[in-house]
C-alpha cells in the first residue's frame, strides 16, 4: 500500500494520499490549507489519480482545499453525517478566537462547497480506488469525527516492523496527546468514551497516522499517552 503524507502550510495538518501502488487511483484524506500545489506534485510524481476525498472531520484546517481538489479531479467528498453541516460554512463553526485568528491570517476567504458530497456512517466499509477503508466514528473533537482503518501498512514497512494495519486517526489521537475538546461541538465525555471504546480495543501493532504531528502506534500510545491511560481507568 502506497501512503504519502505531508503537512499543510498552516496548523501542521497532515494530508495523506493512499493507493494500492504508484500509477493507480488514490484517496486524498484531509486536504488542508495551501496543499493544492504539493498535492499536485505528488500526484504527478507517483502517477496517481484521485478517486475520492475523505475528511476525518469538518474543521477548516482539514477541509480548506476540498473544493479545488474535488473540482479538479471530478470526485466526491465523503464526511461523517454529523459533521456535514460544517462543510456549509466552516469559518462560522470555529470558536471566536480561532475565527478571529483565521481571518487575521487569511482574510475573509470566500467559500464554496464541493458539488458532490456524500455522508458516511460508523462501521461503513468504503472500497474506493482499490483501497478498503473502515469508518470508525469517534466523537469528542467534533460530533462527526472519524478514524479510517486500513488493512495494510505503508510500503517500506516490512514484516520486521511488527505492524499489521494502519489507522488514520484525524484529531482523535496524536502521539502523546489527543485533539482538544473545548471547541464548538467538542465534548470531553464523548472523547473519553471514544478513546475507551474505539481506540483502546485496537491492536497494539496498528500504525497511527494522526491529523497533526508524527506517526505512532497504538501499543506505544497505550503505555505512554496519559489520556489513553485515563480513559482506560474510567468507568
Amino acid at each position: 500500500m502506497l501512503v504519502l503524507g505531508f503537512p499543510a502550510q498552516a496548523f501542521g495538518t497532515n494530508c495523506y494520499l493512499v493507493a494500492p501502488a504508484a500509477g493507480e487511483e488514490c484517496l486524498v484524506i484531509d486536504p488542508g490549507i495551501g496543499v493544492v500545489d504539493q498535492l499536485s506534485e505528488l500526484l504527478r510524481e507517483h502517477r496517481l489519480r484521485p478517486a475520492a476525498v475523505l475528511v476525518t472531520h469538518g474543521h477548516l484546517d482539514h477541509i480548506f482545499s476540498i473544493t479545488p481538489v474535488c473540482g479538479a479531479h471530478g470526485v466526491a467528498l465523503s464526511v461523517h453525517a454529523e459533521d456535514r453541516y460544517r462543510i456549509v460554512d466552516p469559518v462560522s463553526t470555529l470558536g471566536p478566537e480561532l475565527r478571529q485568528l483565521f481571518r487575521q491570517q487569511f482574510g475573509d476567504t470566500s467559500w464554496k462547497e464541493p458539488d458532490d458530497i456524500r455522508t458516511i456512517e460508523d462501521g461503513e466499509r468504503l472500497t474506493i480506488g482499490g483501497v478498503d477503508v473502515d469508518v470508525i466514528h469517534a466523537p469528542g473533537h467534533t460530533e462527526g469525527s472519524v478514524m479510517f482503518s486500513l488493512p495494510g501498512i505503508p510500503d517500506g514497512l516490512g514484516a520486521d516492523s511488527g505492524l499489521s494495519s494502519t489507522l488514520v486517526s484525524g484529531d482523535v489521537l496524536f502521539a502523546g496527546s489527543i485533539g482538544r475538546t473545548d471547541l464548538p461541538g467538542g465534548s470531553t465525555a464523548a472523547m473519553t468514551r471514544s478513546l475507551r471504546e474505539r481506540v483502546l480495543p485496537l491492536a497494539d501493532d496498528t500504525l497511527v497516522l494522526p491529523g497533526h504531528g508524527q506517526a505512532t502506534t497504538i501499543g506505544r500510545e497505550r503505555t505512554s499517552n496519559p489520556y489513553l491511560r485515563q480513559a482506560a481507568e474510567s468507568v
